[in-house]
């Protein structure tokens, strides 16, 4: 489990295909206390699994699933990536509870300037878009952000400038593919309801759900 709070960025340095996924050797700061082997990592919002670790890089193994589901696979040497250790009890969750497992790859339609801001558009799916709302969660390489505006057919979020000077966003053009994770606990309330009989949301099914 993580939070959405990038704590490094770091950069990808080899990636090796193979049958059934790939090997990424990825670039990083020293970390402390240090990685070790089996720990949890996110990388650009996907949960992967340290398989050794030096000074300032370690290795990492993808299924050909992650790397179809993410933008991993897109991604080429010398490109930045985004870095984040598991949660731990008693940490601090300042950003929201992000599970590390990317629903899906959107598209960064526009940015656009918003005073000292910007404002990213990201275009999804529409399965992917009804787990997201105004004013909820969203991970988008694995940083926590806020959504200010949904249509139909995308959303936007604003980034401040010090996230975007401190994340891999700052690489980002509009085409690009963003890794995308709604809300877990959006997803939980979302199946509940779908799972009711035919009627629609009502205060009856809120009250099921024990939003009263």
């Amino acid at each position: 489990m993580f939070t959405g709070l990038i704590e490094a960025v770091g950069s990808l340095r080899a990636m090796s295909r193979h049958a059934g996924g790939a090997t990424l050797m990825v670039g990083c700061p020293p970390w402390s206390p240090e990685l070790v082997a089996g720990e949890s990592i996110a990388v650009q919002g996907a949960c992967l699994t340290v398989v050794d670790f030096e000074a300032t890089q370690f290795r990492a193994d993808v299924l050909d699933e992650t790397l179809r589901r993410t933008n991993l696979g897109q991604k080429q040497p010398g490109q930045c990536l985004n870095l984040e250790r598991a949660l731990r009890f008693g940490d601090r969750l300042g950003g929201h509870l992000v599970s590390g497992h990317v629903d899906t790859v959107g598209s960064l339609a526009s940015i656009r300037m918003d005073g000292r801001d910007r404002v990213l558009n990201i275009r999804s799916d529409r399965e992917t878009l009804l787990g997201i709302v105004r004013k909820g969660s969203v991970a988008l390489d694995g940083i926590s952000l806020t959504v200010s505006a949904v249509t139909d057919e995308a959303f936007d979020v604003c980034i401040i400038p010090w996230t975007w000077e401190h994340t891999s966003l700052h690489e980002r053009r509009p085409g690009d593919p963003i890794n995308i994770e709604t809300d877990l606990i959006g997803k939980y309330i979302q199946r509940h309801l779908t799972a009711q009989p035919s009627g629609g949301l009502s205060e009856a099914t809120l009250a099921a759900a024990g939003f009263y």
